[in-house]
């Protein structure tokens, strides 16, 4: 193998691995709101939250809802979907 084709093959490679994708982790979510605490509402009716209290700030979030784009990570966010029913509890 001549010096330029061993050269010509250690470039290509480096250009190959080069574009490997590289899996990306997301940060683990912050808990400052208590929403684990609150991960059991998930699937439920949205008028079991009629019954209960949460901490001041809670927002309610429904499908067609405008939210503010401002991120609190103290702030219990509860979304619920087209069929009233609770998707997802989170904090920002």
């Amino acid at each position: 193998m001549t010096r330029t084709t061993l050269l010509t093959a250690l470039a290509s490679t480096a250009l190959l691995a080069a574009c490997e994708p590289v899996p990306v982790t997301a940060p683990p979510a912050s808990d400052e709101c208590g929403a684990q605490g609150y991960q059991g509402l998930v699937g439920q009716p949205r008028s079991v939250l009629a019954q209960m209290t949460f901490p001041i700030g809670t927002r309610t979030i429904g499908p067609d809802d405008a939210v503010t784009a401002d991120f609190r990570p103290e702030r219990l966010n509860i979304e619920y979907g087209r069929n009233d029913r609770i998707e997802k509890v989170s904090c920002y």
